[in-house]
């Protein structure tokens, strides 16, 4: 079987975790130049950090197919791995169901009527990219390296065409969220950490990557810087050209790229965010496929799930079935979904947590090799941070009944649904 190396993995990662900005331009109308700024420095070291170290060790420990759900098995049993394996399985179609979505709203800015065919366009992508995961591991990292660069390029041009004429360090706001109500901070709080989710995402085919411990350290510290920069200094460059953050809230950074270099560099934008909605779709579906062919062979789901392709060695039955799911998820509205699927990865992504303090106990001698350099007490410590956000991001969202309330409730009575089907399972033989 061919496997993945460091290249084509980091540029999995990237598409799975970021796929550039795009999804971010709600954030200046939300929590206003010094907030946006504020969240885009703090939210990374407060969620993301604790977040991709805790990955790391685990998936450096145990680099095999199915990642997270399996680390959560060994540490708490096959219960417990239900919880996690479906969560996740939940917010990843959540997920899912966005890139489609943002496809046919870049595609508009050069068809205007492409938001009328928007059920068909979207069909078209999801099996597109099913029968490309089916091919297999290495062609969706081949092509992700070249959807990488196309989402990157306009950016870098956006960003080298406006910064020649333009000051940056002596321009940009100081950032500050002391003016921000609850409720903006936590609509605010969703759209970065959602732009910053997915670390262990792309742990599930870990024993598809060449030399995978080496390999997931170099990938993964070089997205986070990318995007991190990418994020940040985009952001500085929409503040700073003046244009109306509510305009950039609707029409996106193709918007924001007419309005600094014309319709050119829009239509280069526009081109990225098609892109980035191509690859993002097609590197989560990756992901998630592996979860049910795992979860099957341990008898918690269906066994055709597990069925491999002759040919191409790949979860096609599983890949099938996700896609399916899918197809009837695309008419959401993108902020609900971004709230729905917050909530459920964070819990999911918590169980994690608690598996790497537990493993850290009942598995001390096992070889690691990274491991984060703090004993158990500081691993609660640093974990508790991303905890904090995510419960500042619920409570914010509670305090907006008109928009989020209802996603925020929906989320969590999808989180109790694990147990209820666990015992469903339990009464019903076949389940």
């Amino acid at each position: 079987m061919k496997k993945l190396r460091s290249l084509q993995l980091a540029a999995i990662v990237f598409l799975t975790v970021s796929g550039g900005p795009y999804g971010l331009e709600s954030l200046l109308s939300y929590v206003g130049s010094h907030g946006a700024l504020f969240l885009l420095l703090v939210v990374p070291v407060l969620w993301d950090i604790p977040t991709l170290f805790a990955v790391l060790e685990l998936n450096s420990m145990m680099p095999v197919a199915g990642g997270y759900y399996q680390w959560v098995k060994r540490a708490f049993g096959l219960r417990v791995a239900w919880y996690e394996g479906w969560w996740t399985w939940l917010y990843t179609f959540t997920d899912l169901a966005i890139y489609p979505v943002l496809f046919v709203e870049y595609l508009g800015f050069f068809y205007p009527a492409a938001e009328s065919f928007k059920l068909p366009i979207c069909l078209s992508i999801i099996w597109i990219c099913a029968l490309v995961n089916i091919r297999g591991v290495v062609p969706v990292g081949k092509v992700s390296i070249f959807l990488g660069a196309l989402v990157l390029a306009p950016f870098i041009t956006l960003i080298i065409y406006f910064f020649s004429g333009h000051s940056f360090l002596t321009e940009i706001p100081a950032p500050s969220i002391g003016h921000v109500k609850l409720k903006e901070l936590g609509l605010g709080l969703y759209v970065v950490m959602w732009n910053f989710l997915g670390w262990d995402n792309t742990t599930t085919y870990a024993d598809e990557v060449v030399r995978p411990a080496r390999s997931y350290l170099f990938s993964a510290g070089l997205t986070f810087a990318v995007v991190f920069a990418l994020y940040f200094i985009t952001t500085c460059t929409a503040l700073l050209s003046g244009i109306d953050p509510y305009l950039l809230s609707k029409e996106g950074y193709p918007a924001l790229g007419e309005f600094i270099g014309g319709k050119w560099l829009g239509g280069f934008i526009a081109i990225g965010g098609m892109a980035s909605g191509i690859g993002l779709y097609s590197s989560v579906l990756l992901s998630v496929s592996k979860v049910p062919k795992v979860m099957a062979d341990d008898g918690l789901l269906p066994a055709i799930l597990n069925k491999i392709h002759s040919k191409f060695s790949t979860p096609y039955v599983s890949i099938l079935a996700c896609s399916v799911i899918i197809s009837f998820m695309v008419l959401w509205t993108f902020t609900h979904l971004i709230i729905i699927d917050v909530i459920l990865y964070g819990a999911s992504l918590f169980l994690e947590f608690a598996a790497l303090i537990r493993l850290r106990k009942i598995a001390s001698a096992d070889h690691r090799p990274f491991r984060i350099p703090l004993e158990i007490t500081g691993l609660c410590l640093l974990l508790a941070f991303p905890v904090l956000v995510y419960l500042l991001a619920i409570t914010g969202a509670l305090f907006q009944p008109e928009t989020t309330f209802w996603p925020v409730l929906f989320a969590l009575s999808l989180l109790l649904s694990a147990e209820l089907v666990w015992r469903m399972k339990k009464i019903i033989p076949g389940l």
